[in-house]
């Protein structure tokens, strides 16, 4: 008689939990205003809940959160406060140096291919041709953590041989569409931003584009401690995703699977960014007699 109603609670839990909604926690950080983020993130979530569902075999409740800025997304991912996010290269690695144990579920492909383009602008009649020229200038960085808008164009800059103490100064904005703005504007000479968001926002018979750089696409990252199954049915239902109005919101035509190996670029990017608040060795004044 024990065991029978052993065997019948085991039942009633486990029907339990199979009919209470699983909630997954999803972050994206703001590169753009948040009423742009709802718009494009909405519809994705919802078409991943479908498959999710049928895969784990019960209901299934994705709540969105757009965090503040990149940093406390970083750090919500690396302590584990969300499930899984959607995040640039550079915010993925430094989570990661947070805690080493967060997982890549699948990066996003970009017409079939796991690159886009970054731009660094300036308006046309500002003389400023070359990178090289940048020096004197006034410098528009997006987030001091994003990708595109800090790192690589700091690694362009130091591999031109232009350094923090070469620029008449610089400023980190936060997201692309404000560094369009300050360029089309003035407010500064030139800026680091998305070759998506320059096309979107800028007219090229003002702005020029003084280089175009290449950037790995955005991979999706689950928290340390997230379940196998759930971890893998959400890398399963990304990769079957073929919505292309819905996935088109994200600038991006479908899902791959992500390694390690496909953001080493990235990764020496930062390395490269990291001495360009150091002072350039500075050219010997000896004269040779």
């Amino acid at each position: 008689m024990l065991k029978i109603l052993l065997l019948l609670i085991t039942c009633f839990s486990a029907q339990a939990t199979q009919d209470k909604p699983l909630i997954l926690n999803f972050g994206v950080y703001p590169s753009d205003r948040a009423t742009v983020m709802y718009r494009k993130f909405s519809p994705i979530l919802e078409a991943l809940t479908a498959p999710l569902e049928n895969q784990l075999n019960r209901k299934v409740d994705i709540h969105l959160t757009i965090f503040k800025d990149y940093e406390s997304g970083i750090e919500a991912l690396a302590t584990g406060e969300v499930d899984f996010v959607r995040f640039g290269p550079s915010s993925y690695i430094l989570a990661e140096i947070k805690n080493p144990e967060i997982r890549l579920l699948a990066m996003e492909l970009r017409k079939g291919i796991k690159t886009f383009n970054g731009v660094i602008i300036a308006k046309k009649d500002s003389g400023i041709h070359s990178l090289k020229d940048l020096k004197g200038k006034n410098f528009a960085f997006g987030d001091k953590y994003s990708t595109i808008g800090r790192y690589l164009a700091q690694s362009l800059l130091v591999e031109n041989d232009v350094y923090e103490n070469d620029l008449a100064s610089f400023e980190f904005l936060g997201r692309h569409d404000l560094v369009a703005k300050a360029v089309i504007t003035g407010t500064h000479d030139a800026g680091a931003l998305k070759a998506s968001t320059f096309k979107k926002l800028c007219d090229p018979e003002e702005i020029t584009i003084i280089k175009t750089f290449a950037n790995v696409t955005k991979p999706w990252v689950a928290r340390a401690e997230l379940p196998e199954d759930i971890s893998s049915a959400i890398t399963a239902s990304l990769l079957q995703l073929d919505n292309s109005e819905i996935i088109g919101e994200l600038g991006c035509s479908g899902f791959t699977k992500a390694s390690l190996k496909d953001y080493e670029v990235i990764r020496q990017g930062m390395k490269n960014a990291a001495m360009f608040n150091q002072k350039k060795p500075e050219e010997s004044q000896e004269k040779v007699d």
